[in-house]
């Protein structure tokens, strides 16, 4: 059995972009490895292009019919044999020291069965950063996502020995929905390093399926305000949210902060007003 499986969900994706994310895994320092691509567009399948490369470690399958990117992912979780899962996307490439480098955290850590790192971006001199120890992961999950789907590997057993898969009530925010019901059953962990490059382009979901992207993870923030309750409490206490309008679009005019449930508002600059808890504002 593979250590790792590498699940790769493929839908009319362009050639060039396939061929970097294969060739991206086939590079990894780390070999024990499986890379299984599902391609979710029968009517326009990219087999050829998969089967292009003469390496027995990659296995292709296609959908019968068009089932959608959480139907597919929880379909590749089933056909997965690895002891861990190597999330990752059609159109992103993985840095040569990845799957090495978040094998060898998984293994020294078993209490942690999630475990990303910080993402570059393909063609651009930019990093994202993200929070590296378990207890701020937690609270930033109640309302953004703090680690990074696509670079991310997930202990098999942890899903296996909950039942926990992705929802399609959230999708596309169904990796969003993912890490928030695992929660309840594992720790997170980000190596804060560049292991991963994500590709941004005109077909990415966040940008084809903005409105539903937000949909979805409002759905998500509604189901941690109850699942995930005391988390969701310590992110309203710990959270810094800022309002600002400016007039003609350009001399600031009015700005809000709220902070630790108290909630400040200035006027030109000068502060004029502040609300405790109790009346505090929304966004």
């Amino acid at each position: 059995m593979p250590k790792v499986s590498v699940l790769l969900p493929a839908y009319r994706t362009k050639e060039e972009y396939l061929r970097a994310a294969i060739e991206s895994i086939l590079a990894q320092t780390f070999s024990d490895f499986e890379l299984i691509v599902l391609d979710d567009c029968p009517e326009d399948p990219r087999e050829d292009v998969v089967k292009s490369y003469r390496d027995g470690r990659i296995s292709y399958a296609r959908n019968e019919r068009n089932l959608g990117i959480t139907r597919s992912r929880n379909r590749l979780l089933d056909m997965a044999k690895g002891e861990y899962i190597a999330v990752f996307d059609h159109d992103d490439v993985s840095r040569p020291a990845r799957l090495e480098r978040q094998v060898a955290y998984l293994d020294s850590h078993p209490d942690v069965g999630v475990v990303g790192c910080w993402v570059g971006e393909v063609g651009e001199d930019r990093t994202t950063r993200y929070p590296e120890d378990d207890a701020d992961i937690r609270v930033g999950l109640m309302w953004d996502c703090p680690v990074a789907h696509s670079a991310s590997m997930i202990r098999k057993s942890v899903l296996d020995g909950s039942g926990i898969r992705y929802e399609e009530y959230f999708s596309p925010a169904e990796d969003y929905g993912l890490w928030c019901r695992l929660l309840a059953v594992t720790k997170f962990h980000n190596i804060p390093e560049v292991l991963f490059d994500y590709r941004s382009h005109a077909g990415n979901t966040s940008k084809t399926q903005a409105d539903r992207m937000l949909a979805g993870g409002y759905r998500v923030r509604a189901m941690n305000k109850t699942v995930n309750a005391q988390l969701w409490n310590e992110y309203e206490l710990r959270a810094v949210r800022t309002w600002r309008v400016r007039l003609f679009g350009f001399i600031p005019f009015l700005n809000i902060r709220q902070e630790n449930r108290k909630t400040l508002v200035r006027l030109f600059g000068v502060p004029v007003l502040k609300i405790r808890s109790w009346c505090r504002m929304r966004r």
